[in-house]
This record gives C-alpha cells, structure tokens and sequence, in this order.
C-alpha cells in the first residue's frame, strides 16, 4: 500500500489512537442542539442528532455547501457498536466550544460505516496510506469534491482542537500544497486495487495452495490458537478454509488449528458462557478479555463454522455452542418480523462489559450450595479476574471437576446448567447494552445461512424454519422490483441501494436455502439477484465487480473489494455464488467468469492465502472434480438428511419430490420411489435407491482422489 508524505509539519505531530467501540445514549435528557441527523433512521447517526456540532448526513446539501461556501469537509464515520467512537462524541462532539470551532471552518458530514460502507472504504483508505494504520472513528478532512487530504482516528479533545486549528490555517495560507496532498491521494485509493487481467486459462491444483498454507502456519498461535498475536480475531472465513484443506489434503496441522482455536474460544472469555453468542474479538492472546461488543455477522458466520466441524468431528461442545448462541440470536437480534439486529454495544451505563462480568458475593448468592463448584468451573474468584469484574472461563474440564467432588459428569452438567439459567435471569434486570436496532441485507444474509448450516448438521427443523422465516423478511423489506436489494431496514423503511456484499452473501445464502429445502424459487431468485449484478456492478475489462451499482451517485473513486476479513470480500463472494448458481441451472458462461475471476487473484492468493481464504474455498471446487448428488422422489427431504450431516465441501446436492425442469433434475424422477445419482466429471454412477449405497459410491470416490 503506497503511504503519502505531507510537509506540514504541524499535523504530522498530532498523536492519533486507532480502534473503535460503544455507550449507551441518555435518550430522556433534554435537548439544546438539534442538527440534520434528526430525520434519518440510522442508531448511529441518531445518537449524534443532538450534537452541538451541525453535522450532516452523507448527501447532495452537504456536499453543495461545502462547494458553495468553499470549505473542506470533515467525513467522521463509526458505527453504533463503538466504544471509542463514543469516547470521542463526549469529549469533543458534545463541547460546545469544539463545536462552534468545526461549525465555522467546515462541512461536518457523519457517516455509518455499516449502512455506508462505500463512503467507509474511500477514506479508510486514505488514512492508512497517511498513518499506516486505521479503524474507527474515522475523521479524515477532505475537498469540497470530496478528496481527502487528512485524517486520523480517535483524537483526544486537545489533540482535536489543535488539528482543527491547523487544517483551518492550512486551508487559508496553503491551499495549493492541500489539492495537491488531495490529487495525490485520491490517484492512490483508485489504483489502491488495480487487477491485473489473466489472459490466458489458469490451471488449479491443490499443491499450488502448499506454499501459501506453509507461510500461513507460521503465524498460527499452536497454544491458544487463531494467530501469534494480540487483539485475537475469530476470521471465521479462514478456519473454514483450513477444514477443507484438511478434507482434500490430510493434513492434521489444518485441523488441529481449527479445533485448537475452536476449543480455546469455547471456553474463553470471548464466548459469553452464561447467554451464547460471541463478542467482537479478544484484547489479548488468550480469549480471555474480549471487546464487549456482539455483532451480528460474527456470530452468523461462527455458528456456520462450528457445525461444519461438528460436521466433521461430531464434538459435542461444538452443538452446545451452535444452540446456544441461536438461542442468543433469537433472544436478543431478532425483529418480530423475521431479520436480525445489527449489534449490541460493548457499554452499559458508560462501563465496558459491565453487563457481562461477576462478582462472586453475588453468584454466591444466587446459587447458594452449587456456587463453590459453579465458581471452579468458570473461575469465579473474590478477587476477581478483570478489573470490572469476573469473565467466566472455563478452568478444567468436567470429568476432572466431577471426580474432584464425587458426583457424575451429568449431575456436573445439570449444575453448570442450572447456574447458567439462573445468572442469565438476574442478567436480565441489569441494565442493557445499547441496540443497534438497525437490518443490513448482507448481514442478515450471512446469519440466514447460519440457521441452514445449523440445521444440516444438526437437523433441527426449527433452525430451517427460521432460516426460511428470514428469507421471507429479506423479500418483503428489501427486495424492489425483479431483483434490486437494499442496503437498510428499520422501522419500516430502507433507502440505501444494495452493494454488492448485499447481493452474493444473499445468493449464497438463498442456495443454500435451496439445497436445505429442494424448493426450487430460492435458487431462481438467486440467479435474479446474479443477473442484476452482471447488469449494474461489472467492470467488463477484468471480469471482476465494483462494489457499488452504476445506479449509484459517483464518488471519488469506484472501489473494488478484494480481500477476505472478518468478512468475505464481496468479490469473492460473488465469483462463488456464479461458480454454485451456474453448475446449478447450467450456465457455462457463469463457471467461466467464476473461473477468470479466481484466475485474476491467484498470484495475490498464493502469497496471502490468509486474506484471501474465501477465494480458497473456490479455488478447491475448481481444483477437484466436482460431485454432484441427485435425491428424486416423495422421500427425498428424508432421505437426504444421511447425507447433509456429513461435512462434504465438495458435494453439491439437489433434488426434488416430484418431476423437475432443472438442469441436474430432468429425467431423474421415477414414480413410486426415490431414487439418487450420482455424478462426477459429467460422468454418473449407477442410480440406486438406498442411500448407504450412495454413500458407499462417494466414499469409493473420495477414496480413488
């Protein structure tokens, strides 16, 4: 990444402090400043409605009258979840005296990066070619035409002032020299993803990925697990990576990270042991102390990457956690009408984690005689573990802890339960985190496919029918027209026009809906969706997608996601969901752009393959033959269930209870029994019609690779 030199001296001494996160909002004070933010929708950007500071939302008034009054423009973006982007709205956004500073030298625009995050990935980029670094807030101070020309992250309320003061004085003496930072900067967040178009057919062979995994493994923390260093992100897109490069490598090294890192957060502090669900990542090296915060596409993706592994080792913690962290799901991000919340906050009452941690005076007294052995388990003591309280871990395991006090490994279990019970009811009279009440279509998307891989591998139908429940939710509120999603959903309405994230982890979602429920509109809408993206998102000289629609209002640049995170890169996500949607209705011009798309980023992934695991996982389906299973007949939803919970990443099942006009179905119906296929290299085995016998032929085949 090219880094941009300044020569004002003043603003390279200004000390910045990356990262980000949240605090409850005192919604019954009353209010002195009302400003633009008032009418929209956004939690974030309502919890700044009543700044003394004139900001604005993201849009054409905002940008005229920077334009107008010839003043640059300040874009501070964040998001509800933020601690430190709250940290900063006290002590500078609700001083007055700051206020009346950046009211008069410039055009104050707030930005939810999660409703915007277009916006965020234009000026993240800046800040890390100036810093290096990056995360939120975000402040970066930019040209009426909106190019950046500095920023930082958190200031602290002198550091602001003092770069207030100095952008002002730098705007009027030194103008010329601050277009000139701008024009520089700006060519580098366009050419920050500049692909480089392979002409030629790229072969795919697993070996090639050898190298890559190797240079990986050297950052694998081998007794903690996740990598060898702090703050721990879960990057569950990355473990599922490693499952698959174990299935078709056998190498033990992949699993045993896999599991190691599961293992550890399961009974680590970034698990909540007495609600479920995950929070956002890890402070330190050991899962202990966590960013409070719970976000919505973390928990959907991790609750897909435990039952792949339950899937494969069938390891019972692994269920509980699935379960439990649903049942957080439920309880706390679902909307009545079927989506899911965004986020919860890492605050209540102003304290991080102050809704999660113990005292042991009080477990004690809420469980009496079980507390002692309560307290071993998940290492409850007096003097406390964290400095707010007790984060619950588990210290031992339980057929240690069973033996110590002479009871069975069940009765342990009913005592660990009960206790869990109990505490999450008391939990319920503390006083909450802050909601961020808002629906994003990808991340709605993304816990979709959580409940259907929670119901392959466990067979809940509860899970499908919620998963079918959201899908519903996703049609209704977010669906315009034939195949144009939103972005947003909140109280009834959403305006922001979908990215391209919003479309594929849709499609990948809505395909697995369909090889869930063998009904066949979910995988005809998903062809929609892909038809829209080709329509409005492509950049036709690489083959690649830009994240935002040509029916967009233009920015300074037309970005290019590329990189797997703690989420899939939307590019990715995309050239899998051509890959599934075209081996499924037989659209060879969709496997072809599947396969040029890989075959664009595949220098980049041979070096990196952690940042780009997402793309790995199409890289295996491209690498190896295909399998393709066929379940025809009155039986086929019952039947196929041997063969979803099984963790099989290079199977892609279909079927039908009646005759079927589908590609892999026609033909394949006989009346009166149900009967499967089997089929690989365009090449099919015999049908048969009990499905030990195809499992009989797939292990022969797994076998013979």
């Amino acid at each position: 990444m090219m880094r941009i030199k300044f020569t004002w001296g003043v603003l390279l001494l200004l000390p910045t402090v990356s990262l980000a996160h949240s605090q409850n909002h005192d919604q019954t004070m009353k209010h002195t400043h009302t400003n633009h933010l008032i009418k929209e929708n956004s939690p974030y950007l309502l919890q700044h409605a009543h700044n003394p500071v004139n900001w604005y939302p993201w849009g054409e008034e905002a940008l005229v009258k920077a334009k107008n009054e010839n003043k640059p423009i300040l874009v501070s973006i964040g998001y509800a979840a933020c601690h430190w982007c709250h940290v900063m709205e006290r002590e500078s956004f609700e001083n007055e005296e700051v206020a009346q500073l950046m009211n008069e030298f410039f055009v104050c625009i707030k930005v939810d990066r999660e409703e915007r995050p277009d916006i965020d990935q234009i000026y993240m980029d800046a800040v890390q070619m100036m810093t290096g670094s990056g995360g939120w807030p975000l402040n970066c101070f930019a040209m009426p035409n909106g190019k950046p020309f500095f920023g930082g992250t958190y200031f602290p309320a002198d550091n602001w002032m003092n770069v207030l003061n100095g952008i002002q004085n730098a705007w009027i003496n030194e103008q010329e020299k601050v277009k000139k930072v701008a024009d520089q900067l700006a060519k580098g967040i366009r050419e920050n993803e500049i692909i480089t178009v392979k002409a030629e057919a790229e072969p795919f062979a697993v070996a090639d990925l050898e190298k890559a995994f190797h240079l990986w493994k050297q950052e694998f923390d081998t007794r903690e697990g996740g990598n060898n260093h702090a703050p721990k992100f879960p990057l569950p897109n990355s473990l599922q990576f490693l499952l698959r490069y174990y299935y078709f490598t056998e190498d033990q090294s992949a699993l045993s990270q896999v599991r190691l890192t599961l293992d550890k957060m399961v009974i680590g502090g970034i698990y909540d042991q007495v609600g479920g669900g995950f929070s956002r990542y890890s402070v330190d090296a050991i899962w202990k102390v966590p960013h409070f915060e719970k976000m919505l596409y973390d928990n959907g993706q991790l609750i897909s990457l435990y039952a792949e592994a339950y899937q494969l080792t069938k390891i019972a913690e692994y269920k509980q956690v699935i379960q439990q962290t649903l049942e957080f799901v439920d309880r706390e991000l679902s909307l009545p009408e079927g989506g899911f919340y965004s986020s919860l906050d890492a605050d209540s009452e102003g304290v991080e984690g102050k809704f999660y941690v113990w005292e042991k005076a009080e477990v004690d007294q809420l469980l009496g005689d079980q507390s002692k052995l309560f307290c071993e388990y998940y290492g409850i003591t007096d003097r406390a573990n964290w400095e707010e309280g007790n984060i619950l871990m588990i210290q031992t395991d339980k057929k240690t802890l069973a033996g110590k006090y002479e009871i069975s490994v069940t009765e342990l279990e009913k005592v660990l339960e009960e206790g869990r019970r109990v505490l999450l009811e008391r939990r319920k009279d503390r006083i909450r985190p802050g909601l961020d009440d808002k629906s994003l279509t990808s991340w709605n998307a993304l816990m979709l496919k959580g409940y259907v891989d929670a119901y392959k591998a466990l067979g809940d139908e509860k899970y499908l029918n919620r998963a079918i429940k959201n899908a519903e939710f996703i049609q209704k509120y977010l669906w315009k027209g034939k195949a144009h999603l939103h972005r947003n959903y909140k109280d009834g309405n959403s305006k922001i026009n979908g990215f391209l994230d919003d479309y594929g982890f849709t499609v990948e979602a809505f395909v697995a809906l369909y090889q869930a429920t063998f009904n066949e509109k979910w995988l005809l809408k998903a062809n929609d969706l892909l038809g829209h993206v080709i329509l409005h998102f492509s950049d036709d000289q690489s083959g690649m997608f830009f994240y935002t629609s040509d029916e967009d209002d233009a920015l300074i640049a037309r970005k290019m996601e590329l990189l797997d995170n703690v989420i899939p890169s939307s590019n990715s996500s995309i050239a899998k969901s051509l890959f599934l949607v075209g081996t499924y209705l037989d659209k060879g011009r969709y496997i072809e752009r599947s396969g040029q798309m890989l075959a664009n980023v595949k220098p980049r992934l041979e070096k990196a393959i952690n940042y780009h695991s997402n793309w790995g996982q199409l890289y295996f389906w491209l690498a190896n033959p295909l399998i393709e299973i066929v379940v025809a007949g009155e039986n086929a939803m019952v039947q196929k269930r041997k063969i979803e919970e099984l963790f099989l990443p290079n199977v892609l099942i279909s079927g039908s209870k009646t005759e079927s006009s589908l590609p892999l179905l026609q033909n394949r119906y006989v009346n009166g029994q149900t009967t499967f296929y089997l089929c690989e290299n365009n090449i099919c085995k015999l049908p048969v019609t009990k499905v030990d016998d195809l499992l009989k032929q797939l292990s022969a085949i797994n076998t013979d690779q």
